[in-house]
């Protein structure tokens, strides 16, 4: 049993056992933890829980107490001038007293007029409220914590989704390995029957015809040969983009289609789909969609805040740092707002929310017929595909059968070539067939896999 070690994205890939010139074999379950755990996908939708869950503690603290320091300095440039009516205080007559001195008042201001205030004035101190009543803090609170659970399905969902393209891109590359197996085998048949015609050539006992046609059996198998590899190259690239993994670093496929056979015969489906995961999340909308409406709603709600501040203040004349005192005073009191009339705003968003979550209830329905047909068409595939792979299975069987009885007339002469060569075909071909049965089933309950929401992502995460 050899142990799979991985740690950031260097990815080390080391086995016990495996030398480090060796590329390593991954099973499938090698491949899912790697990808569950490297995947940048995966690690995005983790960040999104985190970030979701400090936005609930920035609601929280929106209802705790706040505060603030603040500080403040003026210089006066041009002071304020100001008149006084003083015939307001029985003045106005040349020969009185107060007359007199309004008209000295005038006659020093050149215009009549008073100028006021002091040059400095400081100011510094505390503010702090606290909301007492605030019902649509206490309902936004509600809304983010439905948002951190929406979340968390959308993480697993995306865990989800990895899983099964992880597991087609695995199936493809044991596909692509299995079908270059298969055309190595007929090139290898090509080519021994080549070697044999042109053997017998030079003996005399076959003709150029024979020489060349085998030849050209044998050249036409090479661009199927060139084609497989690439379909393995292409498999192993999707796979490590899945997993993380750079493209420098090499491995190998530890499983082959052949295995999975068996398990096809002791599938057992259902046609549950209450984890599927587009549901639950529409299910998660819907929920957050009441909290919005209870929301909008609350906006007819009054709100009252508790406020205090504890501030000093000065003012001098002169220089800024001469002549100045300290002067504290302090306030507490309550904040009442009572939403009145807002020009209709808030009855529309009402309007909308109400209209908004019942688009969410009609395609909910239709999502839910949608998903329930799609499973039902998964679990029909998969019946379909074990039933090819029985009868591709016997077909491998008589095929081999049949092309190991025309070797044996082609070696004593009562066959031709193109009897062998038909031989040859029709095995290669049921070889495939069967190899593409098998691919085709795992695909299909990969997918039925994802409709239903069941894959096993705890097993590979560890959790």
């Amino acid at each position: 049993m050899h142990k799979t070690i991985f740690a950031g994205i260097a990815f080390a890939l080391t086995f016990v056992g495996v030398s480090a010139q060796t590329p390593p074999a991954l099973t499938l379950d090698d491949c899912l933890r790697i990808a569950l755990s490297e995947n940048p996908t995966v690690k995005v939708a983790d960040m999104e829980i985190e970030r979701l869950d400090y936005s609930k503690k920035e609601v929280i603290g929106q209802l705790l107490p706040t505060i603030d320091f603040g500080a403040n300095y003026n210089r006066m440039v041009a002071k304020q001038t100001m008149y006084m009516n003083m015939d307001a205080f029985g003045g106005g007559s040349q020969g009185d007293d107060t007359g007199g001195n309004v008209e000295k008042s005038r006659a020093s201001g050149g215009d009549g007029g008073i100028k006021v205030g002091l040059d400095n004035s400081y100011s510094m101190g505390f503010t702090g409220s606290m909301p007492i009543i605030a019902p649509q803090l206490w309902k936004t609170l509600q809304i983010s914590e439905a948002q951190i659970l929406r979340s968390y399905e959308v993480a697993r969902q995306s865990r989800q989704q990895l899983v099964n393209q992880v597991k087609s891109a695995y199936y493809a590359l044991l596909l692509a390995n299995d079908s270059r197996k298969v055309i190595q085998q007929s090139y290898d048949m090509a080519a021994l029957t080549y070697d044999t015609y042109s053997k017998q050539h030079k003996l005399g006992s076959a003709s150029d015809y024979d020489v060349l046609r085998t030849s050209v059996a044998m050249k036409n198998i090479e661009p199927q040969l060139a084609q497989a590899d690439i379909s393995i190259k292409q498999a192993k690239l999707q796979l490590q983009v899945l997993m993380g993994m750079p493209a420098t670093l090499d491995f190998t496929a530890a499983d082959a289609l052949s295995n999975y056979e068996k398990a096809s015969y002791e599938t057992v489906v259902d046609h549950s789909y209450a984890d599927n995961a587009d549901l639950r999340l529409l299910d998660y909308d819907t929920k957050l969609q009441r909290k919005n409406l209870a929301l909008q709603k609350l906006a007819y709600a009054p709100t009252l805040a508790f406020t205090a501040n504890y501030n000093w203040t000065s003012m001098s004349n002169g220089s800024p740092l001469k002549n100045f005192r300290w002067n504290p005073y302090s306030t507490i009191g309550l904040t009442l707002s009572v939403p009145i009339f807002s020009g209709g705003q808030r009855y529309s968003r009402v309007k909308q929310a109400n209209l908004q979550l019942e688009e969410l209830r009609l395609q909910r329905e239709n999502l839910e017929r949608s998903v329930a047909m799609q499973v039902d068409l998964a679990i029909d595939n998969m019946q379909i595909n074990i039933k090819q792979i029985s009868s591709c299975s016997e077909s491998v069987i008589q095929a081999d059968k049949a092309h190991t009885i025309m070797e044996k007339s082609f070696e004593i002469g009562a066959a031709s070539y193109l009897d062998l060569r038909d031989s040859e075909l029709v095995l290669t071909q049921a070889r495939l067939a069967y190899y593409q049965a098998i691919y085709n089933y795992l695909i299909a309950g990969s997918e039925l896999e994802l409709l239903q929401g069941t894959a096993p992502v705890d097993r590979y995460t560890n959790k």
